[in-house]
């Protein structure tokens, strides 16, 4: 039963995320999830109370397999502007991923404060990884240089996910060499 339950509840997810990378938050309903699920939407509340709840689950089961990816490309490296950018090129290296466009489409959403507290201490432990790479580079304010670098990337982000007019890869190089001009002063 338990294994049963467990299996179930990956399923939701996983459907959550495609609706969420296929349609954005507007897609996310309960009787979208049923239908994808081939579960019956009243069996979809024994697994969730709440299209919240859907949210900080996707949060906590998506968000930490991202940082990891993030911080493994950092320790990949040795010199601290070559983690810097690794964590700029990684982070929009992962744009296309579905476990990305959910997440970009969960922050985007409107959340009860406990999914958006949820996803601002996610944010804050990505951040957390830069500091000491932004502190060896000599920066006198590497806490306030990291929120910074990450507003850039976030902006990066976004255009990427628009669809703009340039191509990904421009807008990741342009990226990468605003932030390590950037922490570089």
């Amino acid at each position: 039963m338990a294994e049963h339950r467990s299996m179930q509840r990956a399923a939701l997810l996983d459907a959550a995320r495609s609706l969420l990378s296929d349609g954005g938050t507007e897609a996310l309903t309960f009787p979208a999830l049923a239908e994808r699920t081939g579960l019956a939407r009243s069996s979809v509340y024994e697994y969730f109370r709440s299209r919240a709840a859907v949210v900080e689950e996707l949060c906590a089961v998506d968000f930490p397999v991202w940082a990891a990816e993030v911080e493994a490309a950092m320790e990949r490296e040795t010199a601290p502007d070559a983690k810097v950018e690794a964590y700029v090129r990684t982070q929009l290296d992962l744009v296309g991923d579905r476990r990305h466009r959910a997440v970009v489409a969960i922050s985007a959403s409107e959340l009860d404060a406990g999914a958006r507290e949820k996803i601002r201490a996610a944010h804050g432990g990505l951040i957390a990884m830069i500091v000491e790479a932004l502190g060896e580079m000599g920066h006198g304010q590497p806490r306030l240089a990291a929120m910074l670098l990450q507003g850039v990337v976030d902006a990066a982000v976004r255009r990427i996910e628009l669809g703009a007019a340039e191509e990904p890869g421009a807008i990741t190089e342009a990226a990468v060499s605003m932030a390590l001009r950037g922490v570089r002063g």
